[in-house]
């Protein structure tokens, strides 16, 4: 993937982990926690690395809590970590079938 194409791409899933942030926060919900499955099987599986998924966890994290409360501040970041795990275990779960014999 050329460095456009990649740019494109990590746009998308920034765009795709803010919707799914924004809506996990109020209600920490299933449906939230299956988008936060798809971004990371769709980072997978367009090259995206870890590092840079990691990248656009931070920088969406960064700006909700710049629109947060400070009184919200550990609910916002303590629900930005859960849903990182969630984003992160499809990355490795798929990560690893790919790789298994």
């Amino acid at each position: 993937m050329n460095e456009p194409e990649a740019r494109s791409v990590v746009g998308d899933l920034t765009q795709d982990y803010r919707t799914t942030l924004l809506r996990f926060l109020p209600r920490r919900d299933e449906a939230a926690r299956a988008a936060a499955y798809d971004v990371g099987r769709r980072a997978f599986s367009h090259g995206v690395s870890l590092l840079d998924l990691c990248r656009v966890h931070h920088d969406v994290a960064l700006d909700v809590l710049r629109e947060t409360q400070p009184d919200e501040y550990l609910l916002v970041t303590e629900s930005a970590g859960e849903l990182l795990l969630e984003l992160l275990a499809s990355y490795d779960m798929t990560h690893r079938v790919v790789l298994e014999p």
